[in-house]
């Protein structure tokens, strides 16, 4: 299955500002989900992004938040799963796009929980390894070995990229294909 332009919307779990420094190369996947998130503005992808109780972890790095055109789709939650907060929940569906793809942390808890809810719900889901981590690599490891056989699909940002893109020789593809050389 490929990941499709217009079937496709972009969700960014957790990466906050006391997460991402405890979490195993956190500025690796702050620096691809900064990639996903400007391939989003070029390509029209709707974003959707979560902080797990801001109030102690902080707001999203602002890194990422500076590649937003506003705060307006994002949502503080509680709960592990971004997909059991009803905001979430509804503007993922209101925007009636059946693809998921995720970035975030951790791989283990909000990322995992949040997959496998969206998969049970009828999204295809994408986790993009590049821009997913945890404190721990093996949580890392273990959380896509459990997700894959639930129908999840493990991509890496330039598969995001060029799936999405389709064909070269657009401004898109000159746009975006800079990002990752």
């Amino acid at each position: 299955m490929l990941i499709e332009r217009d079937k496709t919307q972009l969700l960014v779990v957790d990466e906050q500002e006391r997460l991402i420094p405890a979490m195993h190369e956190g500025a690796r996947v702050v620096e691809r989900t900064a990639l996903l998130l400007q391939a989003a503005r070029t390509l029209g992808l709707p974003v959707t992004v979560t902080e797990q109780y801001p109030q102690g972890l902080g707001p999203t790095v602002p890194q990422l938040l500076e590649l937003l055109p506003s705060r307006e789709h994002v949502f503080a939650k509680t709960q592990f799963s971004a997909a059991a907060q009803p905001a979430v929940a509804a503007r993922l569906a209101d925007l009636s796009r059946p693809q998921v793809v995720i970035a975030g942390v951790e791989a283990h808890v909000c990322v995992a929980q949040t997959a496998t809810m969206l998969r049970a719900s009828g999204y295809d889901v994408f986790l993009v390894a590049d821009a997913v981590s945890s404190r721990r690599t093996d949580s890392v490891t273990l959380a896509f070995e459990r997700l894959k056989p639930q129908g999840i699909w493990i991509v890496n940002v330039e598969q995001v990229l060029f799936e999405c893109l389709g064909e070269a020789g657009t401004p898109a593809f000159r746009e975006l294909s800079k990002l990752i050389r």
